[in-house]
């Protein structure tokens, strides 16, 4: 591998911790003891706060029969107190299973009964959808947490006589945690759902710890080093430092991201071993989200696409210092070079960094050094995070490995790579081949091993016998000047099989036409990479993590099949 791709004097492999999850938060509150963990609005807790509340919360939950082998689900937005719950859950010996919290009752009944919740933790706002679920599992434990200012909601009125307030678990005194193995199930993580159901992924503990490290490791310059006790420290290497490197104990973060996403709860972890200062923030609100960024000074920022085309928007119309900005970090989609640019412009001393993942992988698979001097070219995601490998196989059998630059299916391994499906055997088996996880995504590596993304196999359409991959098409289109967003999608045809339809979101005060966006983009492809159809949204449909749920734009077509399209001629 070319050596200007990977941060000087960093190896390619790490030590691993020989210790459960137990240890991550101690270590944390250690290093970093009175610097503020966790701001929400005039509340805060600092590192020593969040592990003596974690503790408490562990040791109530104890006192009420939780511990190893259980389950608790956290049904709530994010506050003050998701990151207390969660690692008192962790410090119980018991499992995570993070819940998106805006679902209906139905779904929510649905996630609870699959991971086998014996727990869970929640908030006024969620009440309503959860006292059907309450009435109908008496023994289930119920635990409610306040309304912050990043999660407001009714008080006592909101309360239910089946729920338990938190401070009744933070009475208990606290108790040293329940020390844990890295075989342990720290996570039932649900997948996005944005090609069919939500499944339950099998996080453990040695799972989570990997890409904690990863990250951390990759993104800070550091290396770690383990005590008797498995408590961690962060060593510095000097080379590996950038002006856009993180600095342990020294960042700021405003978060929107959800916790309950595979992309929030890890970032969590890995900005909780990197002393960094998290400040809530509640709906998102661009403009509200980026005076708060200059008013923390803030020196990251983690987003999806979605979220980072919405803050541009903002930028357009607004002023905002945002020049102590080191380092973005974007994932759950790749981006278009137009918007990588406005980035670049809106964030004048960042560099603007990308990655790709997974929740079967934990999260992260790669990453790019970030390099404002050097960005990454168009499509790539970076090269394998320490200790991983990937592999291009070809389309038609999954079995044969493609040479460098020939496109086909994505397949990963690595420490951060999970073990399956919770309860789902055959699906499993589908997924983990050999050591070797099937990712679904379609991408090449190049001859410095950096992965280069196409998009999802399911999302690839076959155009007259020729595969045609969407997100060259949608970085085709970003780059006219009236596109805000866009989103291609292989639409039935009866004598091609398929044509890219594109959905587009043009930028406020913009005036453009379907048949001008069509010539610009037949005059940038091959014949049959045309886009044949282009329709107009206000906005694209997205998941709680910022994905383009592109089986909702399918569905939208079948419903709008019989109106007319701007369809190019020639089909």
């Amino acid at each position: 591998m070319n050596r200007a791709l990977w941060p000087v004097g960093l190896p390619r492999t790490l030590d691993y911790p020989r210790t459960g999850l137990h240890t991550l938060l101690a270590s944390a509150a250690r290093a970093y003891g009175a610097r503020d963990a966790i701001v929400d609005g005039e509340q805060r807790l600092t590192f020593s706060e969040l592990y003596e509340n974690a503790l408490r919360f562990a040791q109530g939950l104890r006192e009420r029969g939780i511990g190893p082998g259980d389950v608790v689900a956290l049904v709530q937005p994010n506050s003050l107190w998701y990151p207390v719950g969660y690692h008192g859950t962790l410090l119980a010996g018991a499992t995570v299973s993070a819940v998106n919290p805006t679902q209906p009752t139905d779904s929510l009944a649905a996630a609870l009964d699959e991971v086998g919740a014996r727990a869970l933790i929640t908030h006024p706002a969620v009440l309503p959808a959860l006292r059907p679920l309450l009435e109908e599992r008496p023994s289930l434990l119920a635990v409610l947490v306040p309304p912050t200012a990043t999660a407001p909601g009714p008080d006592d009125e909101g309360a239910d006589p089946r729920t338990v307030p938190l401070a009744d678990l933070l009475d208990a005194a606290p108790a040293p945690a329940t020390p844990r193995s890295p075989d342990d199930l720290a996570h039932l993580a649900f997948t996005g759902g944005t090609t069919g159901r939500s499944k339950a992924v099998r996080v453990r503990d040695r799972h989570l710890w990997a890409n904690v490290l990863q990250g951390l490791c990759a993104r800070s310059a550091v290396l770690p080093e383990y005590d008797a006790e498995g408590m961690v420290t962060l060593r510095r290497v000097p080379e590996a430092v950038t002006p856009w490197t993180s600095a342990p104990g020294e960042d700021v973060v405003v978060n929107v991201v959800p916790l309950f996403h595979a992309m929030g709860l890890v970032s969590h972890n890995i900005g909780l071993l990197g002393g960094t200062t998290v400040v809530g923030h509640g709906r998102f609100d661009p403009r509200e989200f980026l005076a708060a960024m200059v008013r923390h000074g803030a020196t990251g920022l983690t987003g999806s696409p979605a979220m980072h085309h919405a803050l541009l928007a903002a930028t357009d119309v607004g002023s905002y210092d945002l020049r102590a900005v080191r380092l973005v970090n974007s994932g759950a989609a790749p981006l278009d070079s137009p918007t990588i640019a406005r980035m670049a412009a809106a964030y004048p001393n960042a560099a603007v960094a990308e990655g790709y993942g997974l929740t079967e992988a934990t999260m992260a698979l790669t990453f790019v050094t970030p390099d404002r001097d050097h960005p990454a070219p168009p499509g790539c995601v970076g090269v394998p995070l320490f200790d991983t490998e990937l592999q291009i196989r070809d389309l038609a059998d999954p079995a044969k490995p493609l040479p460098v630059g020939e496109t086909g299916l994505v397949f990963a391994r690595g420490p951060q790579v999970n073990d399956g499906y919770l309860d789902r055997p055959e699906l499993t088996a589908e997924q983990w081949v050999d050591g070797w996880l099937a990712t679904g995504d379609i991408g090449r590596l190049d001859e410095d091993g950096r992965l280069f993304l196409s998009g999802r196999a399911k999302d690839m359409l076959i155009y007259k016998g020729y595969n045609v991959y969407p997100t060259q098409l949608e970085e085709v289109l970003a780059a006219h000047p009236a596109v805000a967003q866009v989103a291609v999608i292989g639409a039935p045809h009866p004598e091609a099989g398929e044509i890219p339809a594109a959905y587009v979101v043009a930028r406020p005060g913009a005036e453009v036409g379907a048949d001008e966006l069509l010539e610009f983009v037949a005059a940038r492809v091959a014949p049959y990479q045309r886009v044949r159809e282009v329709h107009f949204l206000p906005g694209l449909p997205v998941s709680a993590a910022g994905k383009i749920l592109k089986t909702e734009l399918r569905a939208l077509y079948a419903r709008r099949s019989g109106e007319s399209g701007a369809a190019a001629d020639g089909v």
